[in-house]
């Protein structure tokens, strides 16, 4: 292979597009394929959207290309480091430079359905040169060339310094912190700028958008020619700094050691408590929470992400949230802790040798997981509601927060054990030690399931606190009690009578069945219809639907950002009525249509 891919930088770069679209034609089966499409549908969509702001509203153009920008950038943290279908440590053996070995991974990079959406998107750049004659627009396209290598070329580069940096629990948790605040801003940045507000700081918000590397594309057509060209050539630098930049990082990652958690230290290890069953367990499991880098980025994501989004509110002077921001911290936690089994990799296989060990396994996981989040949760919780004054949230909180972490704890090892999805052993994760190796697409997925069946947990306990609030408080340590030894005791129970099943998930993948039919097998406007569904109905259910409802129900006052509560009064609870049937309606489609799909394939079958 050596000799194919050493004749020269333009030979390397052909052969690293045409592995990596044989790698994207390969994999588009099943739900990757409907995946994609869909993902296609909606970024073609934003273009297109992108284009108008460039036709209707010329001056909020730097901020929409800053939009994508950030998706660049916080797109692969999201992710766990960015998914990279040809990875650096393949082509370690071959004798090039590592700079030919960057470009030639730089345009394989290129050959992707996201770059190509971008480059659609930044057309608007030409579109907005219309306004200024002929040499704007032949700025603008230069400027859209340019403008698009950046942004590829700092995605990559972060990436690389995930995979070079992350290599101690401070930076993984950095990585973590940095996620849960980019998820918090995404949902409630709106309110620091609302709270701002002024003229002032929509002078400097523009001079902002215009400094970013977004923004250089815009500011090159608006400059008069020399400018404009000067500002290009420097965009060429920058492009050939971060070229060498990720060349040294490619080759300082490949020759240093992956590896996917902290050392052990050296000397005398820690022995293992004197004890056995669960507590075992549960002391092996608090180990690798604190040593494994993947769970301490995920961990620091859930707090956070907790902690950020109810102080984005308090700069409005709304400390609603403050209260409960414990209680957003179990919830998002257990979402993160979704994979618990599959983030292992192979190493059931210890757990199934040992007679009678998955009791004591699932025990000790639920053990650990407890011990891990609960503390903090229940500090967060009494914090913020010493703190915000809000005396009404005390049943609330003291009721909800028994009942979500049992809530957690039982639905984590239940899911972990019925919709493992399954990732690569934690000593092989590569040179990314931030990446499982498991299908993005499946644990997010897994992930939304969380967020909805742990809250739901606590719904028992949500109603009798309306009804008596101290009654309430029973119900929660009751409820979560129980979903701690239900959900657990179906948990190693499956464990017992498929756990040959869920290791060999683990070591091999899914085993293809080719007269099941999957969500690809449906018309292309169904396929679409219902990954936006899922991507999208929980904003008019739980934001627009839910929350406002509530509300209304406990009289808090200000409408935020709820539709409904800006509406006059005799609108509000038709509007609310509405966003939670919209809501349903949008889950029942994305639910039902493929449960059609199957059973009419088995009538058909039969």
């Amino acid at each position: 292979m050596a000799h194919l891919l050493t004749p020269g930088p333009a030979a390397l770069a052909q052969h690293m597009i045409r592995m990596r679209l044989a790698l994207m034609r390969n994999s588009l089966r099943g739900d990757n394929a409907s995946n994609l499409y869909t993902g296609v549908s909606l970024g073609l969509i934003l273009a297109l959207a992108t284009i108008a702001v460039a036709v209707l509203w010329p001056a909020y153009l730097p901020l929409t290309l800053a939009v994508w920008l950030s998706g660049w950038i916080f797109g692969p943290i999201f992710i766990g480091g960015g998914s990279e279908a040809l990875r650096p440590e393949y082509f370690s053996m071959l004798p090039a430079t590592p700079g030919r070995i960057a470009a030639a991974l730089l345009a394989g990079a290129f050959a992707g359905p996201a770059p190509a959406v971008n480059l659609i998107a930044l057309l608007s750049l030409p579109v907005y040169g219309w306004r200024f004659g002929p040499a704007g627009v032949l700025i603008g396209l230069a400027a859209a060339v340019t403008t698009l290598i950046t942004m590829v070329m700092i995605s990559r580069v972060i990436v690389a310094l995930i995979g070079l940096f992350v290599r101690s629990r401070a930076t993984a948790a950095a990585v973590g912190i940095v996620t849960g605040t980019a998820i918090a801003l995404c949902s409630n940045g709106w309110a620091p700028v609302a709270a701002l507000g002024g003229t002032d700081t929509t002078a400097w918000s523009q001079v902002l958008v215009r400094v970013l590397p977004s923004g250089w594309g815009v500011a090159a057509v608006e400059a008069p020619w020399p400018l404009a060209l000067a500002i290009l050539v420097a965009n060429a630098g920058v492009i050939a700094l971060l070229l060498a930049a990720w060349a040294g990082l490619l080759s300082r990652r490949v020759v240093s050691a992956a590896r996917g958690g902290v050392p052990p230290r050296r000397g005398t290890p820690r022995p293992f408590p004197t004890t056995s069953g669960a507590r075992i367990v549960a002391a092996k499991e608090l180990r690798a929470w604190w040593r494994d880098l993947v769970r301490i980025q995920f961990l620091a994501t859930a707090f956070s992400y907790a902690i950020v989004t109810p102080l984005l509110l308090v700069t409005i002077d709304a400390w609603i949230m403050v209260p409960f921001t414990g209680l957003i911290a179990i919830v998002m936690a257990a979402a993160t802790s979704a994979n618990l089994y599959g983030a292992d990799g192979t190493a059931l296989w210890l757990t199934l040798m040992t007679p009678g060990a998955e009791r004591a396994d699932v025990r000790g996981r639920q053990l650990a997981w407890l011990l891990t989040v609960g503390p903090a949760a229940v500090v967060l919780s009494l914090a913020g509601t010493v703190v915000s004054g809000q005396t009404w949230a005390w049943p609330w909180v003291l009721g909800l927060l028994p009942a979500l972490l049992g809530g957690g704890a039982g639905v984590i090892v239940l899911l972990g054990v019925i919709s493992l999805v399954p990732g690569t052993d934690p000593h092989k994760r590569g040179g990314n030690p931030l990446s499982t190796g498991a299908d993005e697409t499946a644990e997010t997925g897994l992930a939304w399931l969380v967020l909805v069946a742990v809250p739901a947990t606590a719904l028992p306990a949500a109603g009798v606190i309306l009804l008596h609030p101290l009654a309430g408080i029973a119900v929660g340590l009751l409820t979560g009690a129980l979903s701690i030894w239900g959900f657990g005791k179906i948990a190693y129970r499956r464990l017992e009578s498929h756990g040959i099943d869920l290791l060999n998930l683990m070591k091999h993948g899914p085993a293809p069945e080719a007269d099941k039919p999957t969500t690809a097998d449906l018309p292309i406007q169904h396929r679409i219809g219902v990954t936006i569904c899922y991507l999208i109905a929980w904003l008019p259910l739980f934001p627009q639907g839910l929350a406002p409802m509530a509300m209304k129900i406990f009289g808090v006052e200000g409408p935020v950002w709820f539709l409904a509560l800006h509406l006059p009064p005799i609108w509000q609870w038709p509007t609310i009525t509405f966003m939670i049937a919209l809501g349903l309606l949008m889950y029942g489609y994305a639910i039902l249509i493929p449960m059609r799909l199957s059973s009419s394939s088995s009538a058909t079958t039969s």
